[in-house]
């Protein structure tokens, strides 16, 4: 996990090329929405894309966490079936469902059962290199979908330079996140982080939870900014340093939710002196969303070996399929 995590630059790189050289098919019906069906760290990537495409994207696009689909799936549907196994058995039913709609469908996986159904059925399948954990392969999954878009015509190829300029700032700042993320590891180590990130950078919330929870092996919660100031902030009520909110920020952020987030500090400090505040580097959104993954995922590293876990061992998740498998 140590170098799958200090290689992501390297990562986002091989995707590019991936993308680049991936064949797809035009489809002759007009594009109306969009829906990615992916789990885990497969399904991730998608809440990426999405937050950095909606102010672009003519189009609506959701992710679908779930075996079934959504009424709306119909030949005007592009539907990303996202699964780095190939076998995740949620993605695979819902993918069965979209043929059954006649969606326009293109598969993103290393092989598994998703691979056997796209080539029985003659549907588009970009491969992926395998050998890794799905949460260790979000550059690869997050990138396709950005090429997917961009060959259907609903966004533009800006994110490839905008995407080779991210990488160029994580190589240059990497030492620099490594030092503060082992800092804030140490007392995270014994605390219960709460990551609070403002709208348009949720994913990065997700990412953060997610690493925290599977390589960390440790709970957390996330929520979004402005929509935790109608319900979460009244929660705020028990003195105790074991809460450790971590406020995610960026330059970009629309200066009303920044005005928030600096009330929401004064508020939760009168019930917790652990607070943490993490502001994104770059010239673009792109640069600024995988700096605070990067980020993340160090933290979520040294948050195991704080902790004394093997950051790569999932155990409970292998058990759990293992019985889903028996039924």
């Amino acid at each position: 996990m140590l170098d799958l995590i200090r290689n992501f630059g390297q990562q986002l790189a091989e995707a590019l090329e991936i993308g680049l050289n991936a064949q797809l098919t035009p489809h002759h019906t007009p594009i109306t929405n969009v829906l990615v069906s992916g789990l885990g760290g497969s399904g991730m990537g998608a809440d990426v894309v999405i937050d950095l495409c909606a102010d672009r994207l003519s189009v609506p696009m959701l992710v679908n966490k779930n075996y079934h689909i959504p009424a709306f799936v119909s030949p005007n549907t592009l539907f990303i079936a996202s699964s780095y196994s190939g076998n995740t058995e949620e993605t695979t039913q819902a993918l069965q469902m979209a043929l059954e709609r006649s969606a326009k469908i293109v598969c993103i996986t290393t092989g598994g059962a998703m691979q056997k159904i796209a080539e029985q059925h003659g549907l588009d399948l970009i491969k992926l290199p395998s050998g890794r954990p799905p949460r260790a392969s979000l550059g690869y999954s997050f990138m396709q979908q950005f090429f997917i878009l961009q060959y259907f015509g609903l966004i533009d190829g800006s994110f490839i330079d905008h995407t080779r300029a991210a990488i160029a700032l994580l190589e240059a700042e990497q030492e620099n996140i490594k030092t503060q993320a082992a800092q804030w590891a140490k007392t995270l180590a014994n605390q219960l982080p709460i990551i609070y990130a403002p709208d348009g950078y949720g994913s990065v919330a997700i990412r953060w939870r997610q690493q925290i929870n599977e390589n960390g092996k440790q709970l957390c919660w996330h929520h979004i900014i402005p929509e935790m100031n109608h319900n979460e902030l009244v929660g705020w009520r028990t003195k105790d340093d074991v809460y450790a909110p971590i406020f995610l920020n960026a330059p970009d952020v629309y200066e009303r939710i920044k005005y928030r987030i600096g009330i929401n500090k004064t508020i939760v400090s009168q019930y917790t002196n652990s607070i943490y505040e993490l502001t994104a580097l770059g010239n673009t959104k792109i640069e600024r969303l995988l700096y605070l993954i990067h980020f993340g995922d160090w933290l979520s590293w040294f948050l195991a070996q704080e902790r004394n876990f093997d950051a790569t061992e999932v155990k409970v998740i292998d058990f759990l399929k293992a019985e889903l498998a028996k039924v």
